[in-house]
């Protein structure tokens, strides 16, 4: 719930809607948990009394010097639990409503709470006196609301039940002191350090539901960013990039990057496709992305976003990283090895075609206002996956561009060279490098 103007303060105003909204919906979820715990305490001393009443009326009645009615707490005990499930209620349509309760109702609902014990202590002053019962349980029922107050999440209203809790049991205690009681300071004295004592418990409890409110906001904020991070890119983010991404703060803005690019289709695969089951399909095609993203992972590679039977992957975006045409190279190969470790077990053979290409790209968080995605534009792009594409000409299933090539040096001395290759949209033949 708000704070006691309506804002949360220990959030900040930046605070986005959606965490306000989550936030909210926490905070009335621990204050329904707190009146259901308060009605089976309530149901539960009313049970006690009858068993008491029944097992032991002869010392229940010289407690109560004879005047003991079960009834008489039960008048109590019945319009308090009735007065909590209509709170309860209230609070139920207010959340399915997306709404909040208003700050006002919360404080009346609290005094109210809080001046049932009062009215408990008043029956049993009219049946022992003064002196017994301020002495005997009713005066800790308090504690019961002021520790309950604590799923309130909220400081003021801890503080705020506290402070009526103390101050009805100090004006109940001086109403009805005994006529012709001596020494009157001592007295004084004695039920205003009581009612302090009551006090300080409730200024406890607050800040305790505080330091409780301020965890669930920073556990609704993490999961708030882990859901941005997860929506903007996509479900097939590994956890450890995302944990990464929350760490580091990565930035989402387009902005001009060198990355490499890499794609990865399988061959043929709709030719399969067509003699099996759509659950056939599936299993075969989610078996082998789990492996080969697996592969990208190790290798600080993200998975952009799939296409059908392939996928899109980066390295050097959305984090700087050193060498990502070697890292990119690198998994490329693991990715063709596991593959054909994959193969050996299955009745269904796919064979992976592979492009990467590096350079300079527009990189960030594009699209619609309502849906935005992370992903990369421009022609290194288009050209990887040209690349991929050539790998059916060149019956191949790993084929780089010269930058790549480049960028590899010396340790890429295998790589075979298919020359200049007319590649579809572009005006002039490109070198393509073919990798084992």
């Amino acid at each position: 719930m708000a704070g006691f103007w309506g804002k949360d303060k220990a959030q900040g105003t930046t605070v986005s809607a959606d965490f306000q909204h989550a936030l909210m919906r926490q905070v009335m979820s621990t204050e329904l948990l707190r009146i259901k715990v308060l009605i089976c305490t309530a149901a539960l001393l009313g049970v006690m009394i009858w068993i008491t009443y029944f097992i032991e009326p002869g010392s229940m009645m010289r407690v109560w010097h004879g005047d003991l009615k079960p009834s008489y707490l039960y008048a109590v005990i019945v319009p308090f639990i009735l007065f909590e499930l209509w709170v309860h209620g209230s609070i139920t349509r207010h959340m399915r409503q997306g709404r909040d309760l208003p700050v006002i109702r919360r404080y009346i609902g609290a005094f109210i709470e809080t001046s049932m014990p009062t009215a408990a202590l008043a029956i049993h002053i009219d049946n022992m006196g003064s002196v017994a019962a301020l002495g005997f349980v009713a005066p800790f029922i308090y504690f019961i609301f002021i520790i309950a107050s604590t799923l309130r999440l909220d400081f003021w209203l801890s503080t705020f039940t506290g402070f009526v809790a103390a101050a009805q049991l100090f004006w109940m205690a001086m109403y009805y002191r005994p006529e012709g009681s001596v020494d009157p300071e001592p007295v004084l004295f004695y039920h205003a350090a009581r009612s302090v004592i009551v006090l300080i418990c409730g200024i406890l409890a607050g800040a305790v539901g505080m330091q409780l409110r301020r965890q669930f906001g920073a556990s609704i904020l993490a999961a708030t960013a882990r859901d941005r991070i997860t929506n903007l890119f996509g479900q097939h983010v590994s956890p450890q990039v995302v944990e990464r991404l929350m760490a580091e703060g990565a930035s989402t803005e387009s902005d001009i990057r060198r990355v490499a690019v890499m794609f990865v289709d399988f061959r043929s695969f709709t030719a399969g496709a067509r003699t099996r089951t759509p659950r056939e399909v599936v299993e075969r095609l989610d078996g082998a992305f789990a492996v080969l993203v697996e592969v990208l992972d190790r290798h600080g590679g993200i998975v952009n976003k799939f296409l059908g039977d392939g996928f899109l992957a980066l390295f050097g975006a959305p984090f700087e990283t050193g060498d990502a045409a070697r890292h990119a190279v690198a998994a490329a190969r693991e990715m063709l090895a596991a593959n054909e470790r994959i193969n050996e077990t299955s009745s269904w053979p796919l064979r992976i075609g592979i492009g990467i290409h590096i350079g300079e790209v527009v990189a960030g968080s594009i699209g619609s206002p309502r849906r935005k995605e992370y992903t990369v534009i421009g022609d290194t792009v288009n050209f990887a996956a040209r690349l991929e594409a050539l790998n059916k000409e060149f019956d191949s299933q790993l084929l780089v561009s010269s930058a790549i090539r480049d960028a590899l040096g010396d340790s890429c001395d295998e790589a075979i060279s298919h020359g200049e290759v007319a590649i579809r949209g572009y005006d002039r033949p490109m070198t393509v490098w073919q990798l084992s």
